[in-house]
């Protein structure tokens, strides 16, 4: 069992929850992942590791409550309980040799963008990030940014905060101001990654995107991750979650994202009436 030591509410629906788990501590790295479970009849989630405290033996993951089980873990406290955190599993994020780097977030991927430009600018690395959002009541960990990059530039879609404009507005804008980047890492979601990547590529940039696709047990087995890269079958629980954009099969990415769209719909309205009923 795995104990919630710290809850913190980030913006309505999105939560970051501390948990003591210090085996996975001891070896997570900024872009791994793990996979928990609530109880012993739960299913199998993976989340990107937002942050970890080897010394107190504690990892930070950040949620969305959005489907039915993160819509569970979102009523459960500090002193609760997880029945299963699984990792750190996945690759982590190649940073040896870079010397300037942009860091393209989005949404709720600015939880998974954070640890990577902490660990690039702790290495000496110049970072320039560039965080998006739809509006400013979304905005998520813009003082970690400021703290872990050497510029930070928050952008919104309908110009409530910050600069105005998408991500991939912001990063051309970067780039043609003559920021010779070793290399964009983007994260968040996947048609943003995509157009970051078209953004990017008539540049020759090389960029590198974070996919999380659907996973199951995520060691391989059951194929459930595989996205095409390069013309080959790629799985993002052992073979990334990192890959170059320029490589991604965007579209069918896209497109098996999206494959249970209806019953985790059905599955979130499920939950919703189960829990208004238990209040009632």
């Amino acid at each position: 069992m795995y104990k919630i030591v710290k809850r913190e509410e980030l913006r309505p629906t999105l939560t970051r929850i501390s948990v003591e788990a210090p085996l996975v501590a001891r070896r997570a790295m900024p872009g791994q992942f793990i996979i928990f479970r609530i109880d012993k009849n739960g299913e199998r989630v993976p989340l990107t590791i937002n942050g970890y405290d080897r010394e107190n033996g504690t990892v930070d993951i950040i949620f969305q409550a959005a489907g039915a089980t993160t819509m569970k873990l979102n009523t459960l406290q500090e002193g609760d309980f997880l029945e299963d955190f699984v990792g750190p599993l996945g690759n982590p994020t190649p940073i040896d040799g870079l010397k300037k780097v942009a860091v393209v977030g989005g949404g709720v991927g600015c939880a998974i963008a954070y640890p990577v430009a902490k660990e690039l600018h702790d290495c000496g690395c110049e970072v320039h990030a560039v965080t998006g959002f739809k509006n400013k009541d979304l905005v998520i960990l813009e003082r970690e940014f400021d703290d872990a990059s050497t510029r930070h530039i928050v952008c919104t879609d309908d110009g409530s905060y910050g600069e105005s404009g998408l991500v991939t507005e912001i990063l051309k804008k970067l780039i043609d101001e003559g920021n010779e980047y070793d290399e964009v890492i983007t994260i968040g979601p996947m048609p943003m990654m995509k157009f970051v990547c078209k953004t990017t590529q008539p540049y020759g940039l090389k960029t590198v995107a974070s996919l999380s696709p659907l996973m199951v047990d995520g060691t391989g087995m059951c194929g459930c991750c595989r996205v095409s890269v390069g013309g080959k079958m790629k799985f993002a629980c052992v073979d990334g979650p990192d890959f170059d954009g320029h490589q991604v099969d965007w579209d069918l990415a896209i497109s098996r994202s999206k494959i249970y769209d209806g019953f985790e719909k059905h599955k979130r309205e499920e939950s919703c009436n189960l829990m208004n009923s238990e209040v009632r």
